[in-house]
């Protein structure tokens, strides 16, 4: 990419929503960033560029825009470099600048201009692409070839849009009105679609009294044919093997290897779901298949579709019966032993693995079938739930009634530490417990465990976690979770106490206030940690806590929290990779990537807050929420296996590493669930059948 702007502009991309990935994946190529206009369908170059006036015109009425078709060859960027300079003065003025470029040869592949002067003038004529005859006149009195590149002012191209194609201007508007903003995509409203199909040349140039040209003299090349992608010297690729033939132009899509022998001047495009072979002589002549084409077989005009991704409704359904028949009835027996205790992990092949035990599984287990329950799921989850309770009490309760951090593979313990991260798990288990089995005395047991941990915060509310990061906003996560799960079931006013003061202390200390990003590591009087782990920012966490700030908000009926929510949740939109589809491990503060890897739980929680925030909007937002769920769902697809386990961690190229499902995952993926069922069945009362564990 040529920098004509000293670093100072922005490159507006404008493309069919067909295209995005392929755009995104090319900008990637060659390190580049953009805005991404993306048009339901197109209507040609007046409405395109209109489109990126008027957006550059909402943002930098004054600045200059620069329109540069995505398939010219311009082998020489410096000398293309000065003229878009030498343009930028007179674009300035208020002119609508073209580069006209000086012919090398009698072309009837370009239209013409008429300069009326031999340096930077005004157009005396626009003319259409002329036979060969007519071609060598136009040369001779001096006409230059028509480029289709323009400099000109995003106010001044608007208001001759609109003064002479009105119809245009108006659509577009109305369009950009309508966008929705998705990461780097705008996606242009239903709007765009009443917009005359009509090229800037007929809609403005033709009319307008500012257009100018300027001769240029670099080698140019619209690509518009297959012989001048031939003479551009880059047009072959893919695997072929040519033998006897000479002058040929040979494009291989990946996993196909052309040969050809004895051809002389033959072009020869494999795509995978058409072949095009054609004399480059007569390349211009495409133009009768494709109008052909258009009757006979319309897919094959455009970049070939996939298959329509999976729906919300339709992924919501399939992860209903997924738990139902695969992942609760094998994690209640292979993930489950005879004592009742749960286990770390399961090999994806269903083996037994010995390890070690974290306190904090055994409590997500535990959450994870009390919530089938409740959800009906008629599997065994009573008897999973009353042994494996019998057996965190018996092995990993401490005598003051907190969790220890950690058993042997033998049952014996390894870790005396209680946590606050482990014992917001314990309370959180007790709840969802209390509330399936109609026993609301382990509120007792879970209150003596708040008040232990109460005891220990300090004057902002805080709470100090032991390990290497004593001041963090995640135990503080869960242990709201579980303040709510409380006060949801009817618990003591202590519950909601609780959950008022973590909010507090959340939206004082841990959500930066100029990024609405949430930080995970702070000092000891919250304020953020120094170096890198004060800049640390996991998009799952500002899922998570946009999912329960809305939950919050809506109890309390907080608006100001729910714009924290909202703001949250956006800050974790920004960690989702468009190219892969799903939410990465961590990022920088500034929005840098630290972390390109991806494990499991954060696809849940952009689920869950997707979800959620849709069912609290009932304006544009939840349109584009609903889609962000369908695309988490899908996300979180890619984890899951068809026998009840997944995969936990994507490495960068989109492989898992091979390692044995981890029990922890499952805890997100239930309240994933939760959340599914609980806004569909709000939003379409009709599809609750589909979602039911019974």
């Amino acid at each position: 990419m040529i920098d004509l702007t000293d670093g100072s502009g922005e490159l507006v991309v404008v493309g069919g929503v067909s295209h995005r990935k392929t755009i995104l994946e090319q900008l990637e190529q060659i390190g580049a960033s953009a805005v991404i206009l993306l048009e339901p369908e197109g209507r040609d170059s007046a409405a395109a560029m209109a489109a990126a006036a008027l957006w550059t015109r909402r943002r930098a009425p004054d600045a200059v825009n620069l329109f540069v078709a995505s398939d010219h060859h311009i082998p020489d960027d410096e000398a293309f470099r000065r003229s878009v300079k030498e343009a930028v003065s007179a674009a300035v003025d208020g002119r609508i600048v073209t580069l006209g470029v000086v012919p090398t040869e009698p072309s009837s592949a370009y239209g013409y201009i008429a300069p009326s002067g031999p340096a930077l003038s005004e157009v005396s004529a626009f003319v259409e692409k002329p036979d060969q005859a007519t071609a060598r006149r136009y040369i001779s009195e001096g006409y230059l070839w028509n480029s289709g590149n323009f400099i000109v002012r995003a106010d001044v191209l608007v208001r001759e849009i609109l003064d002479r194609a009105a119809a245009v201007g108006e659509a577009v508007r109305t369009a950009l009105d309508q966008a929705e903003i998705d990461g780097p995509y705008v996606l242009l409203g239903s709007g765009f679609t009443s917009a005359p199909k009509i090229s800037i040349d007929y809609a403005v140039m033709e009319k307008t009294s500012r257009a100018s040209v300027l001769p240029v003299r670099f080698e140019w090349s619209d690509l518009g044919a297959w012989d001048s992608v031939h003479a551009s010297g880059e047009g072959s690729v893919g695997l072929h093997i040519l033998e006897d033939s000479e002058g040929c132009l040979v494009r291989a899509c990946d996993g196909v290897m052309v040969a050809a022998i004895g051809l002389k001047d033959i072009g020869i495009i494999v795509e995978r779901d058409a072949v095009l072979v054609t004399d480059l002589r007569k390349s211009q002549d495409v133009k009768k298949v494709v109008e052909r084409l258009r009757k006979l077989s319309p897919q094959h005009l455009d970049f070939p579709r996939a298959n329509a991704p999976e729906t919300l409704d339709a992924g919501a359904a399939r992860l209903t019966t997924w738990l139902r028949q695969a992942a609760l009835p094998v994690w209640s027996s292979l993930g489950q032993d005879s004592t009742g205790g749960f286990e770390e992990v399961v090999a994806l092949d269903g083996r037994h693995v010995a390890t070690s035990r974290r306190a904090r599984v055994q409590a997500r287990q535990l959450q994870v079938y009390a919530e089938a329950g409740r959800q009906g799921w008629r599997g065994p989850w009573k008897a999973v739930v009353a042994t494996g309770l019998d057996r965190l009490r018996a092995a990993y309760l401490r005598p003051d009634g907190q969790m220890r951090t950690l058993l042997a593979a033998d049952g014996s313990p390894l870790d005396e530490t209680a946590t606050v991260y482990d014992q917001a798990f314990l309370i959180f288990a007790l709840a969802c417990v209390a509330d399936a089995t109609h026993a609301p005395q382990l509120e007792v047991e879970a209150a003596a465990v708040r008040d232990l941990l109460l005891e220990r915060a300090d004057s902002q509310g805080g709470l100090t976690e032991h390990g290497g990061h004593p001041y963090q906003s995640n135990a503080h996560m869960h242990l709201l979770e579980a303040a709510l799960a409380w006060e949801e079931t009817g618990g003591d006013q202590a519950w909601a106490a609780l959950a008022d003061r973590i909010v507090t202390l959340a939206r004082a200390r841990f959500i930066d206030p100029g990024t609405g990003c949430l930080r995970e590591f702070f000092q000891q009087d919250w304020t953020p940690a120094s170096g890198d782990d004060g800049r640390l920012v996991e998009p799952g966490h500002q899922f998570e806590w946009a999912w329960l700030m809305a939950r919050y908000g809506r109890k309390r009926a907080d608006p100001a929290v729910l714009a924290d929510a909202w703001r949250l949740y956006e800050a974790g939109l920004k960690g989702v990779d468009l190219k892969r589809g799903i939410a990465i491990d961590a990022m920088n503060i500034d929005g840098g990537v630290r972390s390109p890897r991806a494990r499991l739980w954060p696809q849940t929680e952009w689920l869950k807050a997707s979800l959620i925030l849709a069912s609290l909007s009932d304006d544009g937002r939840r349109a584009l929420c609903l889609e962000q769920a369908a695309r988490a769902q899908r996300a979180l697809w890619r984890y899951l296996t068809p026998q009840g386990l997944w995969h936990d961690k994507m490495l960068e190229g989109g492989k898992f590493i091979d390692e044995p499902a981890p029990a922890s995952s499952f805890y997100h993926i239930m309240a994933a669930y939760v959340q599914t069922r609980e806004t569909l069945g709000t939003l379409e009362p009709d599809r609750i059948p589909a979602l039911r564990l019974s």
